[in-house]
């Protein structure tokens, strides 16, 4: 709050003329620190703190006795080192039968164009994901309720024709490489996706393509 301090030193002058008196301003500055740490406690409170992000992943049951359950549609990303990412589609053989020929391993990368992670991914999900762009058009033109839309999306990626991803990596493969792959899945608007364990056949593939 300012306040005015006045000079009562003020006389006559010679000749009779009277002096003004001089006036200095003081200036306190209580009020103002008041409103600046109201001001910062104010920000304190209201402000929203970042939260550490997490990804949810899904891990399937253990599985029963016995050979391996075949998963319908199933493709099976396996990483290893060096960025390199094998798939293979279908059931596991590790030896030819009457279902087919003996399981080979097909590599993929993360870069961009022909033969990369991101093109097999959206010509595997095209379908789906064609299904998805006509319901946002749909919510967009609010000829679907938000609800409505929703519960369709789901069905659709829950649908039994939509592959289902298996990722599965050795002992070399790296964090980044496993949500960079589940990255890539989320952009395609993949429906189902699990993380599980390598299985010995796999991993002898996978060290006759790298050199152990």
């Amino acid at each position: 709050m300012a306040e005015i301090a006045e000079d009562g030193g003020g006389g006559h002058k010679k000749g009779g003329k009277k002096r003004a008196k001089k006036q200095s301003t003081k200036i306190d500055m209580t009020p103002m620190v008041d409103l600046a740490f109201l001001l910062l406690t104010f920000f304190v409170l209201t402000s929203t703190f970042s939260k550490p992000k997490s990804m949810e992943l899904t891990f399937p049951a253990p599985p029963p006795p016995g050979p391996p359950v075949e998963i319908k549609n199933g493709i099976t990303f396996i990483l290893t080192k060096d960025d390199r990412i094998f798939y293979y589609k279908g059931e596991f053989r590790d030896k030819p039968n009457d279902k087919g020929p003996a399981t080979e391993l097909q590599e993929l990368n993360f870069s961009q164009g022909k033969g990369s992670l991101h093109q097999f991914l959206a010509d595997e999900t095209k379908g789906l994901h064609d299904q998805v762009l006509a319901y946002d058009k749909q919510l967009l033109n609010k000829q679907l309720a938000d609800t409505t839309y929703k519960r369709l999306v789901k069905l659709a990626k829950s649908n039994k024709d939509t592959p289902t991803f298996l990722i599965k990596t050795d002992d070399k493969a790296t964090y980044k490489d496993v949500i960079d792959l589940i990255d890539e899945l989320n952009i395609n608007i993949v429906g189902k996706y699990v993380v599980t364990d390598l299985m010995k056949g796999e991993l002898d593939l996978v060290n006759a393509k790298t050199g152990g």
